[in-house]
């Protein structure tokens, strides 16, 4: 399979890749909260953050059927491993639409929010590149 532009940014922590692979009006659902992110700008603020804050973070596996694809990473964050998907919904021109994030287990659930919500709240997070 090839690589969509939205796996290779996300593979190269390149947020400026990642903003450009967004639909402008995407739906973003992070497993910490309950109402979607709308739009690119309210997505990306959490995803610079999550950038910033998942360590040894690869792709482990992929299915692709027409527009949709789940896509299996693990990671790090602290001394928390994070098992997970992002299931992905692209348009003809191959933006993503929808992304839906889940994390397993509980405690790295856990781990996640606490280090993005530090770094939504100093105002930092990945600058891509």
């Amino acid at each position: 399979m090839t690589d969509s532009p939205f796996r290779q940014a996300v593979e190269a922590q390149d947020a400026d890749r990642l903003t450009a692979a967004l639909h402008p009006d995407v739906v973003f659902r992070s497993p910490a909260v309950h109402a979607p992110y709308a739009g690119r700008d309210a997505a990306m603020a959490v995803l610079r953050a999550v950038l910033a804050v998942f360590e040894q973070f690869r792709y482990v596996a992929e299915v692709r059927a027409g527009a949709d694809e789940v896509l299996r990473f693990t990671a790090r964050v602290g001394d928390r491993e994070v098992d997970g998907v992002d299931i992905v919904r692209y348009d003809a021109a191959g933006l993503v639409t929808e992304l839906t994030v889940m994390i397993r287990p509980m405690s790295a659930l856990h781990a996640v929010a606490e280090a993005v919500g530090a770094q939504l709240a100093r105002g930092t997070g990945g600058t891509g590149g």
